[in-house]
């Protein structure tokens, strides 16, 4: 599906595919976070994490977004059943069904969390692989003292798009996703990341390409 790319693009998304995962070493945490995305792949790999016993609860956190619009559940709610399919026990699964950003995934979620008497201090915040770096950010910034490790699904670029997510669609989200990397620390939405001077100058390349359809 992605052999039609000429080779330069195919490099520079790569790149940053590549940058925006964070490739941390999985510990046992004290929760397994999973914010709120369309591709319901994210949710199988939580599910595969909570069986392998490191974390003892899934809190899954999405209403609807703008891909996510048109889904007779939350995304929320999607995630969870995935979850369950998996052999996840429902009492082990919470979901949040309101947050329509990260920043509300995050509030909502903490916030929820108290309200069942939950406390945690690490937790491993499940993503697409493009959005491990962001969203780590995020969290920094936004629930300091929650230690948290980034996982995603172990996808190469390739590997991941498909029928719903073509090449040209995943391209324009990791290059938007880039593109808040780079502007939400000012914004006061997350902190401080390098930025390594091959993947600014593949972001220059895909933004010149006309990959921009995710950009803010």
């Amino acid at each position: 599906m992605t052999d039609a790319l000429a080779p330069e693009i195919r490099a520079a998304v790569e790149t940053l595919w590549d940058y925006h995962r964070m490739n941390h070493v999985l510990e046992p945490a004290d929760i397994i976070l999973v914010f709120g995305s369309s591709d319901l792949r994210v949710a199988a790999h939580a599910a595969e994490l909570w069986h392998e016993g490191y974390a003892p609860r899934i809190l899954f956190s999405g209403g609807r977004g703008r891909m996510t619009q048109a889904w007779a559940d939350t995304e929320a709610a999607a995630m969870g059943k995935i979850a369950r399919e998996a052999g996840v026990p429902e009492g082990r699964i919470i979901l949040e069904e309101m947050a329509s950003n990260t920043g509300e995934n995050i509030r909502f979620s903490r916030e929820l969390l108290e309200s069942h008497g939950l406390l945690p201090r690490t937790a491993i915040v499940v993503q697409k692989p493009y959005m491990e770096r962001r969203t780590h950010a995020a969290l920094e910034v936004q629930w300091p003292e929650l230690s948290c490790i980034a996982a995603s699904p172990d996808m190469e670029f390739a590997d991941y798009c498909s029928e719903t997510l073509p090449p040209d669609l995943v391209i324009s989200a990791v290059t938007g996703d880039f593109q808040r990397v780079l502007e939400y620390p000012a914004m006061g939405f997350a902190s401080e990341q390098p930025v390594p001077p091959e993947a600014m100058a593949a972001y220059e390349r895909l933004v010149k390409a006309g990959y921009v359809s995710q950009l803010r």
